[in-house]
């Protein structure tokens, strides 16, 4: 009675987390081939990815924020610590549909991180909670199902605060997404671009949405087996 109610309980969440498992695999082949697609395809503008990041930083007065290129594919970030906008080398020297959004995605967290953005403020103070988590949670987890159900519990709490960490995530992307487009549109490309460019940007913003969806699958599968452990 016990074993069949155990393997009915994880299995249940086991069936949210496949299908959030299987979406994350195609939100990742999805930005690859979107990225790979709009990569060949070069703006009318000729601006390359620095150039406009660097334009549209001016327009909002950001001009303490530097740009730097920085190494590997689809390694492009902001820094807020140092407000330095990192670009890797396709999106920084390109002329591309893809370089352009991109940057300008990354210019968007800039521009959050200047207003004092809610959602970006409060993921950064939980970034490093999270991260903290990420080293320590499996940890935790296999010493509680071998040891104690109380650092399973640790494990659980740890992996809570990644799980927040994801959640906040969401709006801090679709946002910078959003001010990317409107700034693209303000003179950056043409019309007829604005509709690869959304494809860009929709396709790596389905990568948060299928990472968030696998972490609170896993953590409703973690919870499902303490409770049955207890």
């Amino acid at each position: 009675m016990y074993g069949g109610y155990y393997y009915g309980g994880s299995g249940t969440y086991l069936y949210l987390l496949i299908p959030a498992l299987i979406l994350s695999l195609y939100a990742q082949a999805k930005v690859n081939n979107t990225f790979s697609k709009y990569l060949r395809v070069s703006s009318y503008s000729g601006y390359t990815g620095r150039e406009v990041a660097r334009m549209i930083l001016d327009r909002n007065g950001l001009y303490d924020v530097r740009i730097e290129q920085a190494g590997g594919q689809l390694t492009d970030h902001y820094d807020p610590r140092t407000k330095v906008i990192r670009l890797s080398y396709d999106v920084y020297n390109g002329t591309s549909i893809a370089a352009l959004s991109v940057a300008a995605h990354e210019v968007g967290h800039a521009i959050q991180h200047g207003e004092g953005y809610f959602p970006l403020i409060l993921r950064n103070n939980i970034a490093p909670i999270a991260s903290i988590g990420a080293r320590f949670v499996w940890i935790f987890i296999l010493l509680g199902f071998a040891i104690s159900p109380l650092l399973l519990e640790v494990g659980i709490i740890l992996y809570l605060g990644i799980v927040l960490f994801q959640v906040v995530t969401l709006p801090v992307e679709f946002n910078a997404s959003n001010r990317a487009l409107a700034q693209l549109e303000s003179g950056i490309v043409s019309a007829n671009e604005i509709g690869p460019a959304k494809e860009v940007l929709k396709a790596a913003a389905l990568t948060y949405v299928a990472a968030t969806l696998v972490a609170i699958g896993q953590l409703l599968r973690l919870i499902s087996l303490s409770n049955r452990r207890d």
